[in-house]
């Protein structure tokens, strides 16, 4: 991907600090309420990241933007409150110029969302989280004494050339990442922030508690989470779940933190958005550019058929049969060694 596809502005919030933006994609906007670690450029162009914008992009305008001392927003800032948080996403929501809007509140993004949703209920259409948490200790971080070894291993080598303590976060984040996705990570990190903001940031974010808000909420909620989340534990997921009305989880079958674009997770998280956020409430299914042949040699992947015995239930060839498979998959937008089991789920839509 390259920058090119995406458009890059500048708001300000509420005490001055300018926060940087992105919009690409087409279809319902959807703001995300930041997590962590960002940088609108660096994600842009990252293995780690690209997937998420291209495939939610195909049918929703992604806004995106860098928190506060973050990426190519104002570094020079020492205020990371919930509220200061939430003043972010307010100056981004109002500067974007979208009325109504899907709200995702990823990661270390949820209490903002939870806020912004209690504050602006007319202005949020649907609220979903990904891999995220509404309260204070929520996540792998679960005492003060981790907190501060965290927070002092990001003092002593984020900014450092060499990989070795960036890598501890990286290989929470994604333990299931090839190499080079691992370094994309351990760069976002060096590239994203200070370690001074980094760590300073994370102990802050750790007051943040939104878990009395979510009795409150009154609106159309999706949680995803992967099931083996090591930096936000499943148990998060499912407490938001829980505690909003009306809210549905969908457990993703992952070890990864943030879901890779080449594991089966991925189209699972894929069509849950795509159905959750369609305006009209039914939306196209994802099969719907193939052709009456492609969905049936598809549907029968469905049923766990090998290609043998699809050839022979239709009547084809071996290669015939792979050539529509092959033409699924470009066609859903699916890649890698998961191709045929992200093309099956998206059958079973």
């Amino acid at each position: 991907m390259t920058g090119a596809a995406q458009q890059v502005r500048f708001c300000e919030a509420p005490d001055g600090v300018r926060i940087a933006y992105a919009v690409s994609g087409t279809g319902p906007p959807m703001l995300v309420s930041t997590c962590w670690l960002s940088h609108l450029q660096h994600d842009w162009e990252s293995p780690v990241w690209a997937h998420f914008l291209r495939d939610i992009g195909r049918f929703a305008t992604i806004i995106r933007y860098d928190e506060r001392g973050y990426g190519l927003s104002d570094w020079d800032v020492t205020d990371h409150s919930l509220e200061a948080r939430i003043g972010d996403l307010e100056a981004v929501a109002d500067h974007a110029g979208y009325d109504r809007f899907a709200l995702m509140g990823m990661a270390q993004g949820g209490p903002p969302a939870i806020s912004y949703a209690v504050r602006h209920p007319e202005r949020v259409t649907r609220l979903l989280f990904y891999g995220s948490y509404a309260g204070a200790g929520a996540g792998s971080i679960e005492s003060r004494e981790e907190l501060e070894a965290f927070a002092q291993l990001i003092k002593v080598g984020w900014g450092r050339p060499q990989h070795t303590f960036r890598r501890v976060f990286t290989s929470m984040m994604i333990p299931g990442a090839t190499e080079e996705q691992m370094r994309w990570l351990d760069e976002l990190q060096r590239v994203a922030a200070s370690a001074e903001t980094a760590s300073s940031a994370l102990r802050q974010r750790s007051a943040a508690n939104c878990l009395d808000l979510l009795p409150g909420l009154d609106v159309p909620t999706l949680v995803l989470h992967s099931l083996r989340d090591q930096m936000n534990n499943f148990e998060y997921g499912r407490m938001l779940a829980t505690r909003i009305p009306g809210a549905r989880l969908v457990p993703l079958d992952s070890d990864n933190h943030i879901v890779l674009g080449d594991e089966p997770a991925w189209p699972v998280f894929v069509e849950e958005v795509r159905l959750f956020v369609a305006p009209d409430g039914t939306p196209t299914p994802a099969t719907d550019g193939l052709s009456p042949r492609e969905r049936e040699v598809l549907a029968l992947v469905a049923e766990g058929r090998s290609n043998d015995e699809i050839a022979a239930a239709l009547q084809l060839s071996v290669r015939t049969v792979e050539r529509h498979l092959q033409n699924c998959y470009t066609k859903l937008g699916v890649h890698g060694q998961s191709a045929r089991a992200a093309a099956a789920v998206l059958a079973r839509t």
